[in-house]
């Protein structure tokens, strides 16, 4: 009798055992728990932790509470500007209503990839080239207002929204670099007809203040000559500057200076010159004519030849 008692109570703890096997669950923090007895929702959500359900008979069914990380396949449109583009997105949501996301919608997350396909779509035809390139965030609000109405009806809410990149054909990519490089040009002729204009009125006043005193366009030429030889690369050509000339003339003005110069002028006038010659030229002249030695006379007396003897 004892052994078959012992036997009962092995047979109900074996059986206990396999129940609470079969009827313990796990549902781990970022899950929540929705139970279905004979196919019907049961009204209290399985929180975070151990629960018991009714094997047989109740199905536990958990649903992910995480934000979910959806990429949007690549989108070709046709802009409000009649521009063709591809487009791509991702879509961050999250389930908020598990009973919701279980019963009002086949697959929440297939659901949620094409209405965000869809809504792409829609924004490409709605928006300019101009928008898609910079004005990303108000299309990116639009997109997510958009995907949050019908999403809302399902249990799921809508994080954010991004645009992840625009692609543009290659004719389109040139244009678009062509504007901007004529707009560059067009910007650096104008700052290099300001700089014209500025260095013109500099160089006018630079003129005025050279033409008051005529040793400072002296003194910029010698600038001009050091920042030249600076350079060790070239062959400089100085040319004297007339007031140089006039100095010198003045220094060496005297009675040598008059008399060579009449020399010289009295040479030109007998050779018949009629031309006339700077006052340098005459001095030079009068001086080679001076440093002139004269020649000996080379001819002598004529040597008759001696006639050949008969015999020699």
């Amino acid at each position: 009798m004892i052994e078959e008692l012992l036997v009962a109570v092995a047979g109900a703890a074996a059986a206990a055992a396999v129940y609470a096997g079969a009827a313990a669950r796990v549902v781990k923090q970022y899950e929540r728990g929705v139970v279905f007895r004979f196919g019907r929702l049961r009204d209290d959500v399985r929180s975070p932790g151990f629960t018991m359900i009714v094997p047989l008979v109740d199905r536990l069914h958990k649903v992910n509470m995480q934000i979910v990380t959806m990429p949007v396949p690549a989108q070709e449109g046709i802009t409000r500007d009649n521009v063709t583009v591809r487009v791509d997105a991702v879509v961050y949501f999250k389930v908020v209503d598990a009973a919701d996301a279980l019963i009002r919608v086949e697959d929440y997350k297939f659901a949620v990839s094409q209405m965000a396909q869809t809504s792409l779509r829609s924004i490409i035809g709605k928006s300019d080239l101009d928008d898609l390139l910079s004005n990303r965030e108000k299309l990116n609000q639009g997109l997510e207002l958009m995907l949050d109405s019908p999403a809302m009806g399902w249990g799921v809410a809508i994080d954010r929204v991004e645009i992840k990149d625009v692609s543009l054909p290659e004719t389109m990519k040139r244009s678009m670099a062509r504007q901007a490089e004529a707009d560059r040009e067009r910007r650096a002729r104008v700052i290099n007809a300001d700089a014209e204009l500025q260095a013109s009125k500099k160089l006018a006043e630079a003129a005025e203040v050279m033409s008051d005193q005529p040793a400072a366009l002296q003194l910029r030429l010698l600038q001009t000559v050091v920042a030249v030889a600076a350079e060790k690369n070239s062959t400089l050509v100085l040319p004297f500057p007339v007031e140089l000339l006039r100095f010198l003339e003045r220094s060496t003005a005297g009675p040598v200076g008059a008399a060579a110069t009449g020399a010289a002028a009295g040479a030109s006038e007998a050779a018949g010159v009629t031309r006339p010659f700077s006052e340098a030229y005459l001095r030079g002249a009068a001086d080679a004519a001076a440093r002139v030695e004269p020649v000996e006379d080379l001819t002598g007396a004529s040597v008759e030849p001696v006639p050949a003897e008969d015999g020699t």
